[in-house]
């Protein structure tokens, strides 16, 4: 597979993933210079499919917080790392200056295959305290039909204390919103069913009704997509390949994210690591 994948630093910090004497498939920044209220963190845009079609957003005017494809976490005891207004049930969405930011640290092994990165989560309101380091793995496999990424996060809490891990539904007072984990903003139009109904998404229990499909456990969500301009078809699975995840799925925006938890809070002990597996195909329809 080398044959076939390189690996180049387009800029100081940013490196691409492409086809041997072909496209792009997807660039990696891994120091943005984002506002701070969005949560600064690095972030893999833009990519493409195979044919070279556009498949991300970048800080959209909807919601300029939305990077990508990013790691996030909604909510770390009370720090927001997904951007953007923190939500609390007595007085709604607020700008609070709550923000933390993900910091890159280094490179372990670099290659068009597998990139490996260390990064720290912190916490700029209490003097850069590290909530948490992560070992992150970006494999690429490059397929005839199109292309997989491998993303996986290796959380550790390095602290003393257990850290809880929140999002706007499990705070209470936003039912349904449990968007957090690994967030991916899809093009403009990326999902516009515009009465076409092969342009449309489903999940792993055969659902295909946003209804039927936000929240609910599924192995995997997959959107039919049609793509502006050069009007060629890309479907796009998300998966989690180790359990099923209560997705969330904005099909307007249009965003996905792989959901760690929906209901409850989520708790990482003291000492403790924790690794979230994704899969993203995207191949030709």
């Amino acid at each position: 597979m080398s044959a076939e994948l390189t690996l180049r630093e387009v800029t100081e910090g940013v490196w691409a993933v492409g086809q041997q004497g072909g496209g792009e498939l997807w660039r990696y920044t891994s120091r943005p210079d984002t506002p701070a209220n969005e949560s600064p963190r690095p972030v893999m845009h833009p990519m493409y499919s195979i044919d070279g079609d556009p498949l991300t957003n970048f800080r959209p005017n909807d919601h300029p917080w939305h990077h990508g494809l990013s790691m996030t976490l909604t909510s770390i005891d009370g720090v927001n790392f997904w951007g953007g207004p923190s939500h609390r049930a007595e007085d709604s969405y607020q700008w609070r200056g709550d923000h933390g930011r993900q910091e890159h640290v280094s490179w372990v092994r670099q290659s068009p295959e597998l990139l490996e990165e260390e990064l720290k989560w912190i916490d700029p309101q209490r003097e850069d305290r590290v909530l948490l380091t992560e070992t992150r793995l970006l494999e690429t496999e490059l397929r005839s039909e199109g292309w997989t990424l491998h993303w996986t996060s290796r959380l550790r809490n390095p602290n003393a204390a257990d850290l809880k891990c929140e999002n706007y539904h499990s705070l209470g007072g936003l039912a349904g919103s449990h968007y957090t984990g690994l967030q991916f903003r899809g093009a403009r139009g990326l999902l516009d069913q515009h009465g076409d109904k092969t342009i449309a998404f489903v999940n792993s229990n055969g659902e295909s009704e946003l209804d039927a499909v936000q929240g609910k456990l599924a192995d995997w969500v997959e959107w039919s997509t049609q793509h502006d301009g050069s009007l060629k078809r890309t479907r796009v699975r998300f998966e989690s390949p180790d359990n099923p995840l209560p997705w969330f799925l904005r099909p307007a925006d249009p965003m996905v994210a792989f959901s760690p938890h929906r209901e409850d809070d989520w708790i990482i002990k003291a000492g403790v690591s924790v690794e979230l597996k994704h899969t993203l195909h995207f191949d030709r329809l």
